[in-house]
């Protein structure tokens, strides 16, 4: 098997590109690099095409490694065959190569085995052969000796050695597996007296439907409400047709007779249903897991690339009511200055002093923002400082905190601010998040960030490779200022790891900021092949080289070089200005290869400094809860959450409203990510609201 050529097929791409993406990545390449660098060799692949390269060769070689296995257990049992080898080698579906495997599969003890085990194969062949039920009957009295005690002890356990020899028959399989993949159907009923415990599962307690359309939050509910013991969930198809089936494909080799009626009725319900039940529940989690997952790595993805506020004085809350408020200052590099607490709600009501505070620190750090954590008493917290400051110039902003807790008691947080309570670290974090969403996230385990349902229900060791290769991406695409970054943002850069992190902002502090991107090369354990995947993705913004605070990548410096001399310039007369001469850039795509001459040019004319978008303040609605909605109520909301039923809505309320997918727009919408996007300011009415439930419903259709 040419895994390469397999992959090739699969996705459409030439064997040769293929070929050169995993030689590079062999030789310890990394997705954003080989993207960003190595246009040439791989015919301008981007991230998301080698992402598919990694992951389906490791699935073929898993595969391949999987049939191997498989030979050597059949060929350890001296039951392997020139014809069985074949097969196997042949066959290219997991499902085909377990059915093969089948037979020979080391497994409990079952009843056919035991049967055999009495004697009773003899018995199970002339059942198969015989079409009279009395020469069936007359021939099982010859059985019964031993273990057997009776007539219809034999004719039972022939009857399981036909089921079992039916249920690993190829045929009968591959029809029962087409029946349950087109026609099967999922179905849940609520368990006696959990009502009223699953109340959240209402929607499943008699539900039906075809499971080929089953979406992947109803089938992670469904799977979880099951996991808890609320419902039975079922997956089937029709039994009288699934039997007519099995003796549809037996009956070359079969008779027809009463007791293959029962073996047939055996196979299925004890062997065949039971089993394709649960290959097709595993290929509805699998399917489940990746669209899910998918939708969380795009929610991560908008979420680490949102808009920053940039260098300000910041006034960080992190709100409370019986506990209060945790307030913590940060200067314009986010530099923590000072804390304190504030009781402003419920039960100490301070207000008068919570305003005098807040006030003084305004005043004295000349505060440019406020940001203030969206969880308990968020809004009211939020409210308060729009109403104390609604005649300066000072921003306010609600800041998803989730994660902050997590961020607030790790290692990173001790190292920090090893001498600050939990709860200060926590409205650092929250202040910090709001100047570099993208520096303070990736402190945090990405599940811990909130970006999406049923995150704990899917495949865990997935959609952790998934979200580190978003944190990967997001990272290496805006780039990294070398001299302020902290260790856990540069351990995300390309080819770096956290002990080189650590290593530089160690070489940092001894030695002062760095003015070359050469300079990397001194930090210990920095080797030539690591500050190649690096050095690209690491910007100088006030060194000795102009370059260094570009994404043009060193080993390209010579080109640069080059170009200026045929444009007779120099960098500062081309940085950022569109005055490179064409017949420069044809004499040099005559020299090198065009993808590297185009990115050299383009990021010379228009530098990539920082590729997100500048944050703008939202506009907020003039309602404080639930009860003050009403049907046909036009409001301004911001998308905090998107599922694949839907996008949640913050409209100002504790509550999110839900905009279900078939309410995003007037035509249809397939795929809700090209919609719409997390942080995106919408308009939307309200459609209804279910009080008792503290669900809202809202649309965006104009």
């Amino acid at each position: 098997m040419n895994i390469t050529e397999v992959v090739s097929k699969e996705l459409n791409i030439s064997k040769s590109s293929i070929e050169k993406v995993l030689e590079l990545f062999a030789a310890g390449g990394t997705v954003p690099f080989v993207a960003r660098y190595r246009k040439e060799a791989t015919g301008n692949l981007d991230e998301v095409e080698l992402i598919k390269i990694k992951d389906r060769q490791a699935y073929w070689e898993g595969f391949v490694k999987r049939k191997e296995t498989i030979l050597q257990s059949i060929d350890a049992q001296g039951k392997l065959t020139p014809e069985l080898t074949s097969k196997i080698k042949a066959v290219m579906l997991l499902s085909e190569l377990e059915d093969l495997y089948l037979p020979y599969k080391q497994k409990r003890k079952t009843k056919g085995e035991k049967a055999i085990e009495q004697g009773l194969k003899p018995l199970a062949i002339y059942i198969q052969k015989n079409r009279s039920a009395d020469s069936i009957e007359d021939k099982a009295l010859s059985f019964v000796k031993g273990g057997v005690e009776d007539e219809k002890q034999a004719l039972e356990g022939a009857v399981n050695i036909l089921a079992e020899w039916i249920a690993e028959d190829k045929w009968v399989r591959d029809q029962l597996r087409n029946q349950f993949q087109k026609f099967a159907v999922a179905s849940s009923k609520v368990k006696r007296g959990k009502k009223e415990e699953g109340e959240k599962y209402k929607d499943y307690f008699d539900f039906l439907e075809k499971a080929q359309r089953m979406a992947s939050h109803r089938i992670l509910a469904l799977f979880r409400a099951e996991k808890e013991g609320v419902l039975a969930f079922s997956v089937d198809v029709d039994e009288e047709k699934a039997i007519q089936n099995i003796h549809h494909k037996i009956s070359r080799n079969y008779a027809s007779n009463l007791y293959v009626d029962k073996a047939v009725a055996e196979s299925y319900k004890r062997i065949l249903q039971p089993n394709f039940e649960s290959e097709i529940k595993k290929e509805l989690k699998e399917k489940a897991d990746v669209d899910s997952i998918s939708v969380f790595a795009e929610n991560l993805k908008q979420l680490l690339l949102q808009s920053p506020l940039g260098a300000k004085n910041i006034l960080a809350i992190d709100p409370g009511f019986r506990t209060g408020c945790k307030v913590a200052v940060l200067n314009r590099n986010g530099d923590f200055t000072e804390n304190t607490s504030i009781f402003p709600h419920p039960p100490q009501n301070r207000a008068e002093e919570t305003r005098k505070t807040l006030t003084h620190l305004v005043q004295k750090n000349k505060i440019e923002a406020i940001a203030v954590g969206n969880g308990t008493a968020g809004l009211e917290t939020e409210k308060l400082c729009r109403d104390l400051f609604k005649d300066s110039d000072i921003q306010v902003f609600s800041v998803n905190e989730a994660g902050a807790s997590v961020y607030s008691a790790s290692e990173i947080a001790r190292d920090e601010f090893p001498e600050l309570d939990l709860t200060v670290r926590g409205a650092i974090s929250i202040g910090r998040r709001l100047i570099d969403p993208l520096a303070e996230l990736v402190k945090i385990d990405a599940k811990s960030i909130g970006v999406g349902q049923y995150q704990h229900d899917v495949n865990q060791p997935l959609l952790k490779q998934k979200l580190n290769e978003v944190v990967a991406s997001c990272v290496n695409h805006v780039g990294v200022e070398l001299n302020t970054a902290s260790y856990p943002i540069l351990s995300h850069v390309s080819g770096l790891g956290t002990t080189l992190a650590k290593n530089i902002v160690s070489y940092r502090e001894e030695n002062g900021d760095f003015t070359e991107r050469k300079q990397l090369l001194k930090v210990p354990k920095m080797g030539k092949r690591t500050y190649e995947q690096a050095a690209g993705f690491l910007r100088i913004e006030k060194g000795v080289n102009p370059l260094d605070n570009t994404i043009v990548h060193p080993e390209s410096y010579k080109i640069v070089s080059e170009l200026l001399k045929l444009n007779n310039s120099k960098i500062e007369a081309i940085i950022g200005k569109e005055s490179i001469r064409t017949e420069t850039i044809q004499a040099l795509k005559e020299k090198y290869d065009k993808y590297t001459i185009d990115f050299i040019v383009k990021e010379l004319q228009k530098p990539t400094i920082d590729p997100r978008e500048p944050l703008e303040e939202t506009a907020y609605n003039s309602i404080d809860s639930i009860e003050d909605l009403q049907a046909g109520m036009k409001l301004t909301g911001t998308i905090n959450n998107i599922t694949n039923f839907g996008a949640f809505v913050n409209i100002g309320i504790k509550e999110s409203g839900l905009v279900h997918i078939s309410e995003i727009s007037n035509t249809f919408v397939s795929n809700i990510q090209d919609v719409v996007k997390l942080n995106q300011q919408v308009d939307v009415k309200v459609l209804s609201v279910d009080l008792s439930r503290k669900r809202v419903q809202l649309s965006m259709k104009k």
